[in-house]
């Protein structure tokens, strides 16, 4: 393989949508099988498509088709368009739409995290939607909807935005060859730094689909339907629908971020035949020619190692013998071999797809080069007479060809022909070998996600499939492409896995999908203290995670000064066998902070970051040294000094009650103290080692749950007035700062106040009184949407949090680490934590996650659009999956709501809605927002303006602001009026 030339651009993407193929995939099955996808058309197609008794009786009507299935169907919802709009919008609009979509899914990347400007260049065939459905006469009603809605004009803007792309966005128009001279116009774009990363292609769509033609006698479409290149018989070609688009990028930065290469574009040509032809849509020599010798010379390659050209091959007497002659004469420049170069046509295939006829023959070239077999060309029998293949270099396989390599890389040349002679030629070159992937660390953690539940379930489905029948595929990289290149959407499924059979036996019986609850999703780091009874075994995230690791020996390096004891062995050895001196507040507490601030790094390095921080106890200083007050050698210090002062002290006991707290103060005796309140009905006494085992014998007599927590000191009681003095003193000698994370207070059960923070009496105050959690817990709860993540070792805080009574979807809590060892171990435990953080509406920064792996995107399984028909016939629009309520709602209350009701619904062509959903979400646009309330004020007699639903995007807000500058029309319900009214 050749060195990497700073002016090679990959394909790293493509999709597309042709007769007889629903992808790129079928595509290439029917290419390779010889299949000519052109379907004939029976006496009632053409009567329901439309055409005249004169038409279909005319001797030169040809009832021949070549169809795209599903081309009245889309996915509008996805996309956030009403099924209004969506059915006023031409349909090669919308097929692009998608296939753009699946096209960035396939290169593997989400347009909204590529850091690089991604453009868009395009064109589209003419508009025959617009006419032969009656949207035409929606230019009198709705004018500027209906233009943008289906000029060529908007084609490529639509993609920028409903993608977020920010490049240049240009749609490209020159006949036949629109869509291959967007890809140079791409190519050039990218070379010349306009934008990071491009979309091309081209889209044609035939309205009504299942009608024939009518041929001219010496015209360039088929008398028969069938187009013959290059053949004794040719004819002419017909006209098909279609749809293509590549992702294109600079090849070396395609390497480096580890995309599949698909092949390279070399180089590239665009010109124009001028004058220098026998009329204005007739082929011109020379600069058909000229467009090719420019491409190869462009690209730095001979024309005697081009194993394949893909000609434009419209199969007319004419046009394919100047087309090879044409080539002939530039190869003729470079070799006097014969017979060593394919060429083919896919318009055998397809027919002439117009716009998109150019970028349908990239992606078979493409698909050549990279499986290096040439499809066979259909229905040659014997050569054009006018064409000289056996004194030129080139020769038409009519079977599968297997292309193996030479002397080096497989190439192609590419040609697509204009009418009015706008040429295009692009040279194509087998990908290099891609870098393998680095080692992977284990589990991976399949993320898959859709707009709804059977989206994913269909998505789910692919992906099993796909693995099951792909052995090859490293499930690292498939997870590493899933969580890079995917729009991450509301509907959420995570599947952690160890391996490909895990992964597809998982995808056979999935997890329950989740969807995320609206709003934010504020994060809260729930950090616990001591009463563990043996060590976390960290030793797989030691060895897998870097973050992980520097943060824990960070925190060992600072014990250095502070004592003695061992902690590296300590963490070294795992849980089989803690060692006797672990019960020591000095051993265990300090360690328990270290492991916190550590979890609490990796999950920050992969993107879950605080909002707030609630500890319990001594978890409050491990807040407070992840807020900043504290850093780390400070709060080590801090916890070191409290933790040798309890053990300076006679040994205590602690009971956790389950019983509410003033329960718990009745059982209160001189020497016990109410040490923590946790939750409504769990509680936690301290006090000496016998009245301790006395209440609880007595508790458990009574049937009251109660167990002993594993410390050896009576915490937060009076027990430790003799080391408050001492304590305070040695926290006076530390630095403190005010918080940059809000944290909570364990001793007033609210935020902790600056002043607070940075007072060594509170500190002091904060190690000797009740610990308020259930308090604390109850203040984050008044946020709706806050998650809890346990960020340390157990699940004892999650599992006081969930006993507060949270209902609803918006609740989640999840722990990090199992207090035993977990089956898989610790970063099986995290990976099933971040799983449900994501699934739950958490930002996750994946490429965080994956770090310092190196990673491959391979191609998956796309998006599994579920498309509605939206279709416009002059009358109500039916119903279609667009962004209309998901689930039944509030039913309009007063007359004014049910009028805006019905408004809302012939505006958006919606079936149903709630007088509470929002107009943009259910598809409204700013033109409908104009629309509407000219609909509104005719309606009520009002004079309101475009910003009153603009600040009121409901039914039932923009009904109350009809009723406050008129009176309602009907009472609300309950009243006489409301009754009549029903």
């Amino acid at each position: 393989m050749t060195a990497v030339d700073e002016q090679d651009v990959a394909v790293i993407g493509m999709a597309g949508r042709f007769p007889g193929a629903a992808d790129v995939d079928q595509f290439w099955d029917n290419l390779v099988a010889g299949v000519e996808s052109v379907t004939g058309l029976s006496a009632a197609d053409l009567r329901a498509a439309g055409v005249p008794p004169e038409a279909r009786g005319h001797p030169r009507y040809v009832p021949m088709a070549a169809l795209l299935d599903g081309h009245d169907l889309f996915d509008a919802g996805l996309f956030g368009y009403s099924p209004r709009e969506a059915a006023l919008m031409d349909p090669q609009h919308r097929v692009f739409l998608e296939c753009a979509w699946t096209a960035m899914e396939h290169a593997g990347h989400d347009p909204a995290r590529f850091p690089g400007a991604v453009g868009v260049y395009a064109g589209a065939a003419m508009n025959s939607y617009l006419y032969a459905t009656g949207v035409a006469g929606q230019l009198r009603e709705r004018p500027v909807a209906t233009l943008v809605a289906n000029d060529k004009d908007f084609l490529t803007s639509r993609v920028s935005y409903k993608l977020g792309l920010r490049g240049p966005s240009i749609t490209v128009q020159t006949a036949c060859s629109t869509s291959l001279v967007a890809v140079h116009t791409a190519c050039q774009a990218l070379l010349a730094g306009e934008c990071d990363m491009a979309l091309a292609g081209g889209v044609a769509v035939r309205v009504p689909q299942r009608a024939g033609y009518l041929s001219e006698p010496d015209g360039p479409l088929s008398p028969d339907g069938h187009t013959r290149a290059f053949d004794a018989r040719a004819a002419g070609t017909m006209l098909g629908s279609g749809v293509g688009v590549v992702v294109v990028r600079p090849l070396a930065e395609a390497l480096a971020d580890g995309d599949t290469v698909h092949a390279v574009i070399k180089g590239s040509a665009v010109n124009n035949d001028g004058s220098a032809k026998a009329d204005y849509t007739a082929p011109g020599l020379g600069g058909q020619a000229d467009v090719v010798a420019e491409a190869l010379s462009h690209a730095g390659v001979d024309a005697g190692t081009v194993g394949y050209v893909e000609a434009h091959g419209t199969g007319t007497p004419l046009g394919d013998p100047i087309e090879m002659t044409a080539l002939s004469n530039v190869f003729r420049r470079a070799t006097s071999r014969c017979g060593f170069c394919a060429v083919g046509s896919v318009k055998t295939n397809l027919g002439h797809l117009d716009a998109a006829a150019g970028v349908a023959g990239l992606i078979k070239a493409i698909l050549a080069v990279r499986h290096g077999l040439v499809p066979p060309t259909v229905h040659f029998r014997a050569p054009n007479p006018r064409i000289d293949f056996a004194g030129s270099p080139f020769f038409v396989n009519t079977e599968p060809l297997p292309w193996p390599r030479r002397t080096g890389p497989r190439r192609a040349g590419v040609t697509s022909l204009g009418i009015g002679g706008t040429n295009a030629h692009v040279v194509l070159q087998e990908a290099p070998p891609p870098a393998a992937s680095g080692p992977a660390r284990s589990p991976a953690l399949l993320v898959l996600s859709a707009r709804t539940r059977s989206g994913l379930d269909a998505a789910t489905a692919a992906l099993r499939a796909h693995l099951d029948k792909h052995p090859e595929t490293g499930i690292a990289d498939v997870a590493h492409t899933l969580q890079a290149g995917r729009r991450m959407l509301g509907v959420r499924r995570a599947v952690p896995c160890h391996d490909r059979g895990e992964a597809v036996a998982a995808l056979g019986a999935p997890p329950p999908a989740t969807t995320v609850p609206a709003g934010p999703h504020p994060v809260v780091f729930l950090l616990p203290g001591g009463g563990s009874r043996r060590p976390p075994d960290l030793t797989d995230l030691v060895n897998a995670e870097p973050v992980f690791r520097t943060a824990l020996h960070e925190g060992l390096d600072a014990l250095h000064g502070l004592s003695d004891y061992d902690f590296a062995a300590l963490t070294a050895r795992g849980v089989a066998d803690p060692p006797p001196e672990y019960a020591r507040p000095s051993i265990q507490l300090p360690l328990l902070l270290i492991v916190c601030r550590a979890v609490a790094a990796l999950w920050t390095s992969w993107g879950i970051r605080p909002a707030a921080l609630l500890g319990h106890s001594l978890g409050e200083i491990s807040a407070a040294c992840l807020a900043g007050v504290l850093t780390l050698p400070g709060a080590l210090d801090m916890v070191v000094a409290r933790a040798r002062l309890l053990e300076s002290l006679p040994v205590g006991e602690m009971l956790s009650v389950a019983l509410p707290v003033q329960r718990v103060r009745d059982l209160l005796a001189d020497d016990l103290d109410l040490a923590a309140v946790n939750a409504p009905n769990n509680c936690v006494v301290s006090g000496p080692a016998g009245r301790i085992r006395a209440l609880a014998a007595r508790l458990t007599g009574d049937g009251v749950r109660c167990s002993v927590v594993a410390v050896r000191s009576a915490g937060h009681s009076r027990h430790l007035d003799p080391i408050l003095q001492p304590y305070r003193a040695h926290v006076a000698g530390l630095t403190l700062r005010p918080p940059s994370v809000p944290f909570l207070s364990n001793l007033t059960g609210t935020w902790i106040t600056d002043e607070q923070a940075v007072d060594p009496g509170y500190w002091t105050r904060q190690m000797r009184g009740t610990v308020r959690f259930s308090d604390a817990v109850g203040e984050l709860l008044r946020h709706p949407g806050r998650m809890f993540l346990e960020a340390g070792p157990g699940w004892a805080l999650s599992t006081l949090v969930r006993s507060h009574g949270m209902t609803g979807p918006s609740r989640t809590v999840v722990p990090s680490l199992p207090p035993q060892t977990a089956p898989g171990g610790a970063r099986a435990a995290l990976v099933g934590a971040l799983g449900r953080m994501w699934q739950a509406g958490a930002d996750v920064d994946w490429e965080g996650f994956a770090a310092p792996e190196r990673r491959r995107r391979v191609p998956l399984p796309t998006y599994p659009f579920e498309r509605r028909r939206h279709w416009f016939d002059g009358g109500p629009t039916p119903a279609g999956p667009a962004a209309e309520a998901a689930e039944p709602s509030a039913a309009p209350e007063s007359s004014t709501e049910q009028i805006m009701a019905g408004l809302w619904r012939d505006m958006l062509g919606v079936p149903t809605l709630s007088v509470h959903d929002d107009f943009f979400q259910l598809g409204g646009t700013s033109l409908l927002v104009t629309e509407m309330m000219a609909a509104v004020n005719r309606t009520f007699g009002t004079e309101l303006t475009t910003l009153t639903l603009m600040e009121s995007p409901t039914a039932a807000g923009l009904a109350a602001c009809v009723d406050a500058v008129r009176p309602p029309a009907v009472a609300r319900r309950g009243g006489r009026d409301a009754e009549e009214a029903r």
